[in-house]
């Protein structure tokens, strides 16, 4: 029989092993990126060699096309043999194949000949012979390749490449890649994320000042600047985290992670959407501008180490929601107080906790011993959660203690009705802890908080008793 020699790269797996070795490289020693170009000098096998070399991987997580593998597995049952032809470098294809033991041969670039495209398509003929195999790929360089083959099997490949395909060979079979909609292009930029930012009207909220127009207008402004670069930054992260991501029990459903999204896509829209949110921002002031940068350079530090610190990790996502809040009295041209930041401080810490106390918890569920790409063990859950209970309360006190100074007496005309919001707060923090510990908590606490009823409630019931105590009852 015919063998049939598959493509890695875009084919038997969602994603491409040379984007994937830079990116960990970056992650690892972002200096290497200095040396990238100077070893593509020597040849683009040869980059991939020394990428391959300097990054090992797990090859049991990649997306792999679950869809082709069964085919090939039916294949190989009538005894077709089976080749994994790819332009990645061979150890990288070596680990491949051995792990899913579906092919009887490998041929793959070694670091002197990049085997890709015409080359490859010789090095093919030469092995089998012109029309002496069949050959499955998804790309345009992979139409040399189909024309020198008895059959063309299409696999994840635009309508373009299908129709060339067809145009050039016979094609014997088509997968089609699994629809790459608007959804998943929203899910990467993590869009329901952007509520964070809303925390950038609080200083203007709580010093009782929106019927300022100027202001508002400023914070729309600031809150799109804010969510542009957000999603910069979590792109990023996504990106450096993949494989980390490919081992969490919901996170590996993310668009990078589950290859449905290219990750040199991702690459191009990380200066893009930061010139944009740059440009946004400097509509609102230099002052915003700057605290823009914090929180940017924040979020790197946090995305290339210190997630991996044990509580620095917590404390690093305390006060990158904080500074959404300094941020914003930038934008609007109000005072901070202590009050405020006190709140903040406390109330977002505890929200951190309860982020990585229901990550120990859910990884605790599949067994695992410590949580993937962070610094805990399963065995710091409870102390975990002692510290954002104790967080969580001491944001209940730093209000309650609020309410009783002359900042309220001169904002609220019925002062005394605001302790009444004290109790709706020490519900939704025991409420978030409970969930917590039942294991039914988002990865991303604030996300719960916007889809659930209880905490919505709870939410509805503290705005409105401070709205009361403003303009008092209507009878």
């Amino acid at each position: 029989m015919r063998p049939l020699v598959v493509d890695l790269d875009g084919t038997l797996i969602h994603t491409d092993m040379l984007h994937e070795s830079a990116l960990k490289a970056f992650r690892d020693t972002p200096w290497i990126a200095m040396l990238i170009p100077v070893w593509l000098l020597e040849g683009k096998a040869a980059l991939k060699e020394k990428l391959a070399r300097r990054n090992p991987f797990n090859p049991e997580i990649l997306p792999y096309n679950q869809g082709l593998i069964r085919w090939l597995r039916k294949q190989k049952k009538t005894g077709r043999p089976l080749v994994l032809c790819t332009a990645s470098d061979r150890s990288v294809a070596d680990a491949i194949a051995s792990h899913l033991g579906l092919f009887d041969e490998v041929m793959a670039s070694d670091g002197v000949v990049n085997l890709s495209g015409q080359q490859k398509a010789e090095s093919l003929i030469q092995r089998f012979g012109k029309g002496g195999y069949d050959y499955a790929g998804n790309s345009a360089k992979d139409l040399p390749v189909w024309a020198g083959a008895r059959q063309a099997v299409v696999v994840n490949a635009n309508r373009g490449v299908t129709r060339k395909a067809h145009q050039c060979s016979s094609v014997e079979k088509v997968f089609v890649h699994p629809a790459r909609g608007p959804a998943n292009w929203l899910k990467m930029l993590r869009a329901h994320h952007w509520l964070k930012n809303l925390l950038l009207f609080m200083p203007l909220i709580a010093a009782h000042e929106l019927h300022r127009s100027d202001a508002i207008g400023s914070l729309v402004l600031a809150f799109l600047a804010f969510s542009l670069c957000a999603s910069s930054v979590y792109i990023l992260n996504d990106l450096l985290d993949l494989e980390s991501d490919r081992l969490h029990p919901r996170k590996r459903r993310r668009p990078f992670a589950a290859g449905a999204i290219d990750a040199w896509q991702g690459v191009m829209l990380v200066p893009l959407l930061l010139l944009a949110s740059v440009a946004l921002a400097s509509a609102v002031g230099t002052s915003f501008v700057q605290w823009l940068g914090v929180y940017f350079i924040m979020t790197c530090a946090y995305s290339f180490g210190l997630k991996r610190l044990m509580l620095v990790d917590c404390l690093a996502l305390a006060m990158l929601y904080t500074l959404r809040i300094v941020a914003g009295a930038a934008a609007s041209n109000n005072e901070l107080t202590f009050w405020l930041l006190a709140e903040s401080v406390f109330l977002f810490l505890s929200l951190a906790f309860v982020k990585r106390y229901a990550e120990l918890k859910l990884q605790a569920g599949a067994g695992e011993q410590r949580a993937h790409g962070r610094g805990y063990v399963i065995a710091d859950a409870p102390l975990i959660q002692t510290l954002g209970v104790t967080s969580g309360y001491i944001a209940v006190l730093v209000l309650a203690l609020y309410f009783n100074s002359d900042t309220v007496i001169e904002l609220y005309r019925y002062n005394e009705i605001v302790w009444i919001a004290l109790p709706f707060m020490l519900f939704w923090i025991s409420w978030m802890w409970l969930q917590a510990n039942r294991g039914q908590m988002h990865d991303d606490p604030l996300v719960f908080a916007v889809k659930d009823k209880a905490s919505l409630a709870a939410g509805v019931g503290f705005a409105a008793v401070l709205v009361l105590a403003t303009v008092g009852l209507p009878w």
